[in-house]
């Protein structure tokens, strides 16, 4: 069983969706569409540098789950992650970090959290993903949840997208687990991207039409989209 301290669902959490009322329509105004990963990477201008905005060139990979990684960090500070799937209208709040190791049970719910939720294939999150928003969760002093718009993205839903919009690339850190698009109900999204600016972890795609920042814990880049 997880320990309510180190893994506090709201609502149905983990469990199941749970309907939240106005958060789905607070959404749902926010992205304007009944399918919003779809819409909106149809119309985005992704430039980094050179490289494809939501991911890199790389070797084709089986979506199985990876063992859960030790810190690389020196501190043992608990850190937490509060985390809303707009989709799922699922909420978690976790100590996923703890005594100088991540806990499995709860990295496991935050995985399950982030699912593809067109295909509910479940993939092990990079850590330091895990790592990179508890950052920026401290570094804005948000009091609320990160909302998910995109979380892991299984080949067959980025097939999809790629197939309807050429701004979607074809080999995307969502697929890798290594990727998230977000945002906060309490922080500006141009103050949550220059702190994930600041960070200097990874790539910030920042997409101010669409109201999402991009964070990936691949090369350090940055672009700006639609």
């Amino acid at each position: 069983m997880i320990e309510r301290r180190k893994l506090l669902g709201l609502g149905l959490g983990v469990l199941g969706a749970s309907a939240v009322g106005p958060m789905a329509a607070f959404a749902q105004s926010k992205l304007g569409t009944a399918d919003p990963i779809g819409d909106l990477l149809q119309s985005q201008s992704d430039l980094a540098e050179g490289l494809p905005a939501e991911g890199l060139p790389a070797a084709a990979a089986p979506p199985v789950a990876a063992p859960v990684a030790r810190a690389s960090s020196a501190s043992h500070a608990p850190r937490w992650l509060k985390l809303h799937n707009i989709h799922t209208q699922e909420k978690i709040e976790a100590v996923y970090f703890e005594k100088g190791e991540y806990v499995p049970d709860a990295v496991q719910a935050l995985d399950k959290v982030l699912r593809d939720y067109r295909t509910g294939d479940v993939y092990s999150m990079h850590p330091e993903l895990f790592d990179t928003l508890a950052a920026l969760a401290q570094k804005t002093e948000t009091k609320s949840h990160f909302q998910v718009i995109s979380g892991y993205r299984s080949p067959r839903t980025n097939a999809m997208l790629h197939e309807r919009s050429g701004q979607v690339a074809k080999r995307s850190l969502h697929m890798d687990g290594k990727a998230m698009d977000v945002y906060l109900e309490d922080v500006a999204l141009d103050r949550l991207r220059a702190a994930a600016l600041d960070l200097g972890r990874g790539g910030v795609g920042y997409y101010p039409v669409s109201n999402f920042v991009h964070v990936d814990v691949g090369p350090v880049r940055r672009w700006v989209g639609s």
